[in-house]
């Protein structure tokens, strides 16, 4: 039962991810293009037949140039009616598998589209707006700075870097000249970052010192000696709409899958026969959540 839960889980994503991808053709079932692209025999490929390839063929054709993309297409649709027309020159359209292999693609074109068209589709602007209202408004600050620091092979070598800065030396200078990390040729600079990101020593020293201040002491690390300067000090701020909108409208969309998939379930009488039911179970889960990114200054 669990592994039947799992490959719907995974099937119902799949599904979400193909719409959100294809959100572009969401109205293509209603303003179709039938400029004619290219005839085989008496079949005509048109524009929307591309455009519908294209979706099809999305991560393929994230592999070619955009200029050779069309080309590219229109042979691949060539082919297909080749094939489909020397298909049915033998009879093969007229065999039993060949129908329940087309009631079985239309059934799952439906599928797409109404994903797309009532449950990708009904995402607004301003639902979006709003959730990103709600997680804002529950954003917790965190402690933040901005720092740099100098790393080296041995702790003398960090006591004279500090000699140098007491004596007025600039820090982005020395580190640049003096540093082996790899922030060592941008001053050592490491940008924002609040606790969490560093190895435990370094974060320790580095948010002990005040704005401007450089470590009085050499801070030892598995990655070796640093020197370190706070530069800023301040608090975490939630990311922006445009940061947030694309994550917000694939959890609302999941969200609004689930509901949809509840309610029909919840109307339609269906009988498993020949095999175990999964007991009703929710049709999609929440999907893993992002593991975030770690700082260049652990090394």
């Amino acid at each position: 039962m669990a592994t039947s839960l799992s490959f719907r889980t995974v099937a119902s994503l799949a599904v979400i991810a193909v719409a959100l991808s294809s959100a572009a053709m969401i109205n293509s079932v209603i303003a179709q293009d039938s400029t004619p692209v290219a005839k085989v025999g008496a079949h005509t490929i048109t524009a929307d037949d591309l455009e519908q390839a294209a979706a099809d063929f999305s991560q393929e054709l994230a592999q070619v140039p955009a200029e050779r993309r069309q080309s590219i297409l229109i042979d691949v649709l060539v082919d297909m009616a080749l094939l489909a027309q020397a298909a049915e020159a033998v009879g093969l359209d007229k065999e039993p598998g060949f129908q329940r292999r087309l009631d079985f693609l239309r059934t799952r074109a439906l599928r797409n589209i109404y994903v797309e068209r009532e449950i990708v589709g009904t995402i607004t602007p301003a639902a979006i707006k709003a959730e990103y209202d709600k997680q804002s408004a529950a954003f917790q600050p965190a402690e933040e700075i901005s720092a740099r620091h100098i790393l080296v092979a041995s702790k003398e070598e960090a006591e004279a870097l500090i000699a140098e800065l007491d004596a007025g030396k600039d820090f982005a200078d020395l580190a640049k000249e003096k540093s082996t990390g790899p922030s060592g040729p941008n001053g050592g600079d490491l940008g924002r970052f609040s606790r969490g990101r560093m190895v435990p020593e370094f974060e320790a020293a580095a948010f002990d010192l005040e704005a401007g201040a450089h470590s009085a002491e050499p801070v030892e690390t598995q990655f070796g000696w640093h020197v370190i300067k706070v530069e800023e000090k301040g608090e975490s701020s939630p990311p922006s709409l445009a940061e947030m909108e694309e994550q917000i409208r694939s959890t609302l969309v999941r969200q609004n899958f689930e509901t949809v998939m509840t309610r029909l379930r919840a109307e339609t009488e269906i009988e498993i026969i020949g095999a175990e039911a999964d007991g009703g179970a929710a049709a999609a889960e929440s999907a893993p959540a992002d593991s975030g990114g770690e700082a260049d200054t652990k090394n």
